[in-house]
C-alpha cells in the first residue's frame, strides 16, 4: 500500500522558515508526482507545489513562487517543501499527496489518489 507521512509543521513568526517532509512508501510505479497542498479554515484545498519523478520538473502556485522550494531525495523516498519568508496567509494544514502512476504533473488535488495526514503550519504576524 502507498503511504505518505507528512511532518515538519509548526508555529513560526512572519518572515521565518520551515521545512516540511513527506516520506513515501509502497510505491511500485516508475512515474509519479508528489504534491503539496494546503487548506486554511473555511477555504478550499489549494495546490502549493508538485514535483515529477520522471524529469524532476517542479511547479508552484503563484503565491509561493520565489519563497517555497520543492525537492526530492530519492534515496530516502522523501519530498521536501522548504518554505521561506513565511506570511500569515500561509497558515494552513499542509498535506502531501501522490499521483501514481502520474497522469499529469498538476496542482489540481483531484488528480491525486493517495494522501498523507496533514501537518499544521501557523505563521504569526
Amino acid at each position: 500500500d502507498v503511504q505518505l507521512q507528512a511532518s515538519g509543521g509548526g508555529l513560526v513568526q512572519a518572515g521565518g522558515s520551515l521545512r516540511l517532509s513527506c516520506a513515501a512508501s509502497g510505491f511500485t510505479f516508475d512515474d509519479y508526482a508528489i504534491g503539496w497542498f494546503r487548506q486554511a479554515p473555511g477555504k478550499e484545498r489549494e495546490g502549493v507545489s508538485c514535483i515529477s519523478s520522471s524529469d524532476g520538473s517542479t511547479y508552484y502556485t503563484d503565491s509561493v513562487k520565489g519563497r517555497f522550494t520543492i525537492s526530492s531525495d530519492n534515496a530516502k523516498n522523501t519530498v521536501y517543501l522548504q518554505m521561506n519568508s513565511l506570511k500569515p496567509e500561509d497558515t494552513a494544514v499542509y498535506y502531501c499527496a501522490a499521483d501514481a502512476p502520474m497522469i499529469i504533473a498538476t496542482l489540481l488535488p483531484e488528480y491525486y489518489e493517495y494522501w498523507g495526514q496533514g501537518t499544521q503550519v501557523t505563521v504569526s504576524s
